[in-house]
């Protein structure tokens, strides 16, 4: 057989896009990080008739070209959560004002074979989106991300996407210097919420775009 490794990722994507269907997520399959922007600005944007759209902190977001995109258009009140010059007592607060926007937009640290998504967050502005006041929520999601279930997904956030995020943020934590996680009682420790996503509710309200690329940390 030719191209045995895109042969195996459309199946297992087309999988996992099954198993997150039955869940009452809206899925979306994209061949790459353009063509999720593409999806996303031309079909999960005007089908949900967003107004205000902000964000939940996401390389994948950045990485595809998402958020500068959505931050060209004029006619959408974007509440930028990711400008980090300003104070943060104003970043905070913009955080708290983006569940009430009609967009979210945002990552996820996995997503199970069995239609799940597992998140893990620092202070939970993040988790707080997906799981209930913006009316829309868009998860861009690399097949990376992609896990056997609960277990692996626990496992892959612990000790990859947490020290990779802290590395990334310069936080002072132990896992920062080893690479994985010791349990840690720092003040810079961003593994304080957990949150696992098993249907959308109402039906649809989330949008998982799988993207056939590995994106994000």
């Amino acid at each position: 057989m030719e191209k045995p490794v895109e042969f195996y990722w459309n199946a297992r994507l087309k999988d996992v896009k099954e198993a997150l269907e039955a869940n009452n997520f809206k899925v979306s399959l994209a061949r790459d990080g353009n063509h999720a922007r593409e999806i996303l600005m031309n079909e999960v944007l005007p089908e949900s008739g967003a107004g205000s759209v902000a964000f939940g902190g996401s390389t994948t977001v950045i990485g595809t070209g998402v958020y500068d995109a959505l931050k060209a258009m004029p006619e959408l009140d974007i509440l930028d959560t990711h400008d980090n010059t300003i104070p943060a007592d104003e970043l905070l607060e913009r955080r708290r004002q983006a569940l009430l926007v009609d967009l979210f937009v945002c990552g996820t640290n996995a997503v199970t074979e069995t239609g799940t998504l597992v998140n893990l967050d620092m202070i939970g502005n993040r988790i707080g989106g997906l799981t209930f006041g913006p009316k829309n929520v868009a998860v861009l999601v690399g097949r990376n991300k992609i896990v056997a279930d609960l277990e692996d997904a626990l496992y892959r956030v612990k000790n990859y996407a947490a020290p990779c995020n802290a590395i990334r943020l310069d936080k002072k934590t132990p896992c920062a210097k080893t690479g994985y996680c010791q349990e840690c009682n720092s003040p810079d420790r961003i593994c304080n919420t957990w949150t696992i996503t098993e249907k959308s509710y109402p039906k649809g309200r989330v949008k998982v775009i799988l993207i056939n690329e590995d994106l994000g940390l």
